[in-house]
């Protein structure tokens, strides 16, 4: 008689907080791939990045918010939120991490910037199969037919084949129609930034204070990055490390600059 196999262990995290629209397309996902543990923060979390909480005591706070799944809150930031889970609610690895459904684009250099990403790297960090999800939509009533399409494609597949060690992926979706959305393109991250500016106000007791505020501006004009093929109508799969080395500068540096150490 053969064992009967366990389903794969899931967390779901994000960064707009657990009571997101994204997060509960994710969780009802998740679902049907394997038994799904949720760790989110407790208020919304953008722009937080790879940020951890050092000085505050974290506190998790279990919660029902979604039906027949383990769920709890947590005061801390994305990446705490996976730190927590592995270290203190699984008690060991998950099968698979996932974050997300963001709302709004973690494309190009926002992957930096990114709490969803950086919840996704944290878990990579870890061993574990990560996969940050994000839709080009920042409303919070947005139709999510087209995440939730894209999530069925992706997800089942990191759960079937797995990743390449030290590897996540970075998933965009389009602000499209279904009728309008063309397919997945595996593709690079684009070399596009962020110009950004500061709004100077005055507050009532006549301090000085500022908004930021910026344009993206994206000069790639390559055909095979996720910029690209958001713009198309695709969505985006860009697999991500975290090793954030320049290798190929490495021997224009040795070659070029006289260090002590790199003679001879």
């Amino acid at each position: 008689m053969t064992a009967k196999k366990l389903k794969p262990i899931i967390l779901v995290t994000n960064d707009d907080g657990i009571t997101s629209p994204g997060i509960r397309v994710l969780v009802e996902e998740m679902r049907l791939l394997g038994k799904v543990i949720v760790v989110a923060p407790d208020s919304p979390q953008s722009g937080k990045g790879h940020a951890i909480t050092i000085d505050d005591p974290l506190r998790i706070e279990h919660v029902t918010m979604f039906e027949d799944v383990e769920a709890y809150q947590c005061t801390g930031t994305p990446v705490d939120c996976v730190k927590l889970a592995v270290d203190k609610i699984i008690k060991g690895k998950p099968d698979l991490c996932v974050s997300g459904v963001n709302h709004g684009s973690n494309s190009s250099i926002n992957v930096i910037y990114s709490g969803t990403m950086s919840a996704a790297m944290e878990a990579a960090i870890e061993g574990i199969s990560a996969i940050g999800f994000s839709f080009l939509n920042y409303s919070f009533e947005a139709d999510m037919s087209l995440p939730r399409r894209v999530i069925r494609e992706v997800a089942p597949q990191v759960i079937k084949h797995g990743l390449p060690e030290n590897i996540l992926l970075n998933v965009n979706i389009p602000n499209v129609s279904e009728s309008h959305y063309k397919g997945i393109k595996v593709c690079r991250q684009a070399v596009a930034k962020w110009q950004e500016e500061f709004t100077e106000r005055v507050d009532p007791r006549g301090k000085k204070y500022y908004w930021l505020t910026g344009n993206f501006v994206n000069k790639d004009l390559g055909d095979d990055t996720d910029e690209w093929a958001l713009g198309q109508g695709y969505a985006s799969v860009v697999p991500v490390q975290f090793d954030l080395t320049a290798h190929h500068a490495i021997p224009y540096i040795i070659s070029n600059w006289k260090l002590y150490g790199e003679e001879g």
